[in-house]
């Protein structure tokens, strides 16, 4: 089975951004995000039009078999200092192991493609799943913010987490295995 089981990741198309919104405002979606408010078509589109030109983000739209399936953000990105910060969300509907897929490639995007050292990333340390995720694919976490975010008057840790490019090539054989075996099921 050849990489194409995985997915890609590609150009998001000014016609999937209503779509990207849906997925974003979907309950389980915005429960695991800083900002959790419905987000309106107008706000979504304006943000759309905002980083256009903001060298500093990437956003890619994965896709399988022809159909998209969710969202991968690189932002942050430090040239001079080789590192960035990314996330990523799938749609509601999405098969199960989905994000296993689109991690595969943002890491394999972020260390081939935009040449990084470092990749980052912030999780709530309810959502458990992602960090255990994470962590599967090789990331460390790096410390963990105190009471970092308030969520309904609540204060919430926030766990820092990182992945080197030479921890990344180490493990993405075996990943990459994985996912082709699960993805045979």
């Amino acid at each position: 089975m050849s990489l194409k089981a995985i997915g890609q990741l590609r150009t998001i198309e000014p016609s999937e951004l209503e779509l990207m919104l849906s997925w974003r405002n979907a309950p389980s979606v915005r429960a695991n995000m800083y900002t959790r408010h419905e987000i309106s078509l107008t706000e979504h589109l304006a943000w759309w039009e905002r980083i256009q030109g903001d060298n500093n983000q990437l956003y890619f739209m994965y896709e399988s078999q022809g159909v998209p399936l969710g969202v991968v953000a690189f932002t942050g990105i430090n040239i001079a200092n080789h590192n960035s910060s990314w996330a990523f969300y799938a749609s509601p509907e999405a098969p199960k192991g989905t994000g296993s897929k689109m991690e595969f490639l943002a890491l394999e995007h972020a260390f081939n493609n935009m040449k990084l050292n470092k990749l980052c990333c912030e999780v709530l340390a309810f959502n458990t799943p992602v960090i255990k995720l994470h962590k599967k694919f090789g990331f460390k976490v790096e410390g963990i913010l105190r009471e970092q975010h308030y969520i309904e008057h609540s204060p919430v840790d926030v766990y820092c987490l990182g992945i080197l490019s030479s921890e990344w090539h180490e493990k993405k054989d075996a990943m990459r295995e994985k996912i082709l075996k699960l993805s045979k099921l």
